[in-house]
């Protein structure tokens, strides 16, 4: 038994070193989309890959780690050693996201004992396939979308296997940057795994697994006060999507339980829009935290009293080799679509409805002037939606990214060459009677050099949604005025598409929903 105090220092410790592993990240990564905008999540898990510290970074990242972790030790088992380093992108393989997400894990031992999990999931910029940037929509199979890796160890007790690194920079058109981010994320887990077993030597391993424990049951007991809280019911909702489709999803809240009903989900896309049925549970862990216990970082026991029903074959539990490039805008519609069936059942209780897309826009080309390769990466901020008691917050990252930033104005003209004419707000109409909702933000940016371009959003066509009878809120839109003619034309989801020189790409997100009556 450890006392309190002592328990309360590990804990801290901790969560120090998952904070650490996520700043030695941000400053040894080589991408801007890493080190400004933050595209990153690190997280601590026990011996058996149960989350002890959601660390910091975008929460849909966070996620990935401990299934991550639980598929290496499900594969690898006794055979995992000190020393070892475990790298995969795979979907398959706890619910990472799409090829572009890099999963580095490391096993801490101390004393010959496995006592914890370091691990870190970064966005890079390229990992090969059809497009630059390797985001591309008209695929229909995993294999076209990049290189995969499976669970694989790019360090065997210490060391490096060199095969996997030449395998990693022959694939990618950034080599030196994929190269550049792969070690800042080595660096990032041996750090922290430092500090964890630092903590072992000096308080014990036995006092550093009741810390744990304790810490764990402690999460859990804050969220089932905080369902507690909750309204108690069946609640459903049938939300229509650009597509014209209608995704009907449920939601049951007990005494004890929250249960996500997905089963009725339409069946796996044939394009890039898919995601795993780790991907699936990773929202609803997000929304459930959200509702339950949204103040404290999160650990294992603070998803006990979660459910989420799924079935196979249907885009939140796609089959292996299923597309998911785009899987981000299918997991923000979901969690908009869960926040809005409690919206709706539950008036007060959640704002009206956000911009709610990663609205990511790839551009990749030549800088104009030096002639050096690049891919930008951006996702995008919007609006959010008002409150009976006050106006939407503008120009906010959605729901899934959590503590991330746009890159400047500056970093981008420098490392891309664009010139960026305008960056403001897109506002939201003032309307008596109403809180309006959030501004979205409005970016022009003209090309200095030929280019290609790939972007994917959602709320395109269906309008960010409203409460209690408001005017319904904006949509997302992406236009290219061609060089030549001025012409100018919208793109909802395109990849590879050439840009001449002087082309201007305008970038509108949404405004929130607003909430009140209309006049």
């Amino acid at each position: 038994m450890v006392d309190t105090f002592t328990s309360a220092v590990l804990q801290a410790g901790i969560e120090s070193a998952a904070t650490e592993m996520f700043e030695t990240l941000r400053k040894t990564a080589m991408s801007p989309i890493i080190y400004e905008v933050l595209d990153v999540g690190t997280g601590i898990t026990d011996a058996q890959g149960e989350l002890v510290s959601s660390g910091a970074g975008i929460p849909s990242f966070v996620g990935v780690l401990d299934k991550a972790i639980k598929a290496i030790i499900a594969q690898e088992g006794d055979a995992v050693a000190e020393g070892d380093i475990f790298i995969t992108n795979d979907p398959n393989f706890g619910g990472v996201t799409h090829l572009n997400d890099v999963v580095v894990a490391e096993p801490v031992f101390h004393n010959a004992a496995c006592v914890a999990w370091v691990a870190s999931i970064a966005h890079w910029g390229d990992i090969g396939g059809k497009t630059a940037g390797s985001m591309a929509v008209d695929v229909t199979e995993i294999f076209a979308e990049g290189l995969r890796l499976p669970i694989v160890r790019l360090f065997a007790s210490g060391v490096p296997n060199a095969a996997v690194f030449d395998i990693i920079h022959a694939n990618s058109r950034l080599p030196e940057f994929v190269a550049g981010d792969l070690w800042a994320q080595v660096a990032a887990g041996r750090r922290a795994a430092s500090l964890l077993r630092n903590l072992c030597a000096r308080y014990g391993i036995t006092a550093f697994r009741a810390a744990v424990t304790e810490a764990c049951a402690m999460g859990e007991a804050r969220t089932l006060d905080g369902l507690s809280r909750l309204p108690k019911g069946r609640f459903r909702i049938c939300e229509p999507q650009d597509a014209g489709d209608h995704w009907d999803i449920g939601i049951e809240i007990t005494e004890d339980k929250m249960i996500f009903d997905l089963t009725a989900a339409p069946p796996q896309s044939p394009g890039p829009y898919n995601t795993s049925r780790d991907g699936a549970v990773i929202v609803c862990q997000m929304f459930f935290k959200a509702l339950t216990d949204p103040a404290r970082f999160a650990n294992a026991g603070s998803f006990a009293p979660l459910d989420v029903r799924t079935t196979p074959g249907t885009i939140f539990d796609a089959d292996a080799t299923a597309a998911h490039a785009y899987y981000f805008e299918t997991r923000i519609r979901l969690f908009d679509a869960l926040w809005h069936c409690l919206a709706k059942a539950v008036p007060g209780l959640l704002p009206a409805g956000h911009f709610a897309s990663i609205f990511g826009v790839v551009i990749a080309g030549r800088h104009a002037e030096t002639g050096r390769k690049y891919i930008m990466v951006d996702p995008q901020m919007g609006g959010w939606g008002a409150t009976a008691e006050r106006p939407g917050m503008n120009a906010m990252y959605s729901t899934s990214h959590g503590d991330t930033f746009n890159c400047p104005v500056e970093i981008a003209e420098a490392r891309y060459g664009f010139n960026i004419h305008e960056k403001s707000l897109n506002p939201a109409p003032r309307i008596e009677g109403q809180h309006h909702g959030g501004d979205g933000v409005l970016t022009r940016i003209e090309l200095t050099a030929p280019a290609l371009i790939s972007t994917g959003y959602s709320h395109g066509k269906e309008p960010v949604w409203s409460q209690a009878d408001a005017a319904p809120g904006g949509r997302n839109a992406l236009t290219i005025r061609d060089a030549q003619d001025g012409r100018e034309t919208v793109h909802q989801f395109i990849s590879g598409k050439t840009l001449a020189a002087g082309t201007e790409v305008s970038i509108c997100t949404a405004y929130g929903g607003a909430y009140g009556h209309q006049v």
